[in-house]
């Protein structure tokens, strides 16, 4: 039994520990001097601008709907998703009243790390096989994930004041959105790019989340880690605790099990992505506490994820 338990340890153990070390590059990075404060928030746009948008686009033009369709599953993980920001955005709003930490708390409590850890850990406990299942799902609730991410963002920018024609502007030109319109217009379409434009689209894509991590560290500064505590201490227990607490139990009494539980694990019980520190840098948010937040959820998830993981094994779900 306990070779078991060490088993999924590991398996949390590897998806999450490499994401970190990327992130202790990056703060090597600063303490180097290998970057300036101004370099880095302008490679940050770059990944923002850039990176994302080829993520976006590139995942959605690889996914394949009659692989893994499962109707069930998706509608539970929207569902869910957003009873979990109606959730955040009651208590937040009650117990915070910055606007720009509101934006921030919210957003990562609500968006998990489902691409950096979704993927290895659906693959290291069912095998390479059964890897449609979490990309179905990362098709339907990345972009949610960011259309979501841009409406908190915009609401609760700068005094908090609240314009539905600029927010509805600004969800349009942001650059993960327009990734996935085009992204979806090809994969509906059935049209295919040529080899020589689908190439570099795709090296870059997959830079996206190594290059994120690295200007993450590279932006973490130790000394503010003590400014939001309160604030961050509440984000860092919604989002590993209070969410999968409340959600996964939900998900078992409805009957998902193995690949599509996992799937779920991934989508509730993973660190903030780390893309809301990167939307919230550019859409006037705290930064620092969504980065935070990143940084310490990734750390602390490591145990968090070996907890949910060996809990609903010996409830046989997975």
């Amino acid at each position: 039994m306990m070779e078991q338990y060490l088993k999924y340890f590991v398996i949390a153990f590897n998806a999450i520990v490499p994401m970190f070390m990327l992130i202790v590059i990056g703060t090597f990075i600063r303490i180097g001097k290998l970057l300036t404060d101004t370099e880095i928030r302008h490679v940050n746009r770059m990944v923002f601008e850039i990176f994302f948008f080829c993520m976006m686009f590139y995942n959605l033009y690889n996914t394949t709907f009659s692989i893994a369709f499962r109707p069930k599953l998706i509608i539970f993980a929207i569902i869910a998703v957003l009873l979990v920001i109606a959730a955040a955005f009651f208590v937040v709003c009650n117990m915070v009243t910055d606007t720009k930490t509101r934006g921030a708390m919210i957003q990562a409590i609500y968006r998990s790390n489902l691409v950096l850890l979704g993927v290895p850990m659906v693959e290291n406990l069912f095998g390479e096989e059964s890897l449609a299942v979490p990309t179905m799902i990362i098709a339907v609730i990345v972009p949610l994930y960011n259309i979501l991410s841009v409406f908190i963002l915009e609401l609760f920018r700068g005094e908090g004041k609240f314009s539905l024609s600029a927010m509805l502007l600004n969800i349009l030109k942001n650059p993960m959105i327009i990734g996935a319109i085009f992204g979806f217009f090809f994969l509906i379409t059935g049209w295919k790019l040529p080899p020589v434009i689908i190439k570099p689209i795709g090296q870059l894509a997959k830079c996206t989340s190594p290059v994120a991590l690295l200007i993450l560290g590279a932006s973490f500064k130790l000394g503010t880690l003590g400014n939001d505590i309160r604030d961050l201490v509440i984000t860092v227990a919604g989002r590993l605790l209070i969410v999968p607490g409340i959600v996964l139990p939900i998900a078992m009494f409805l009957g998902f099990r193995g690949v599509e539980f996992i799937t779920l694990v991934s989508i509730f019980a993973t660190p903030c992505a780390v893309a809301s520190f990167t939307m919230a840098q550019e859409l006037g948010s705290n930064a620092e506490l969504a980065g935070n937040a990143v940084v310490v959820s990734s750390a602390l998830s490591c145990f968090t994820l070996f907890f949910w993981i060996v809990l609903f094994q010996i409830l046989g779900v997975l």
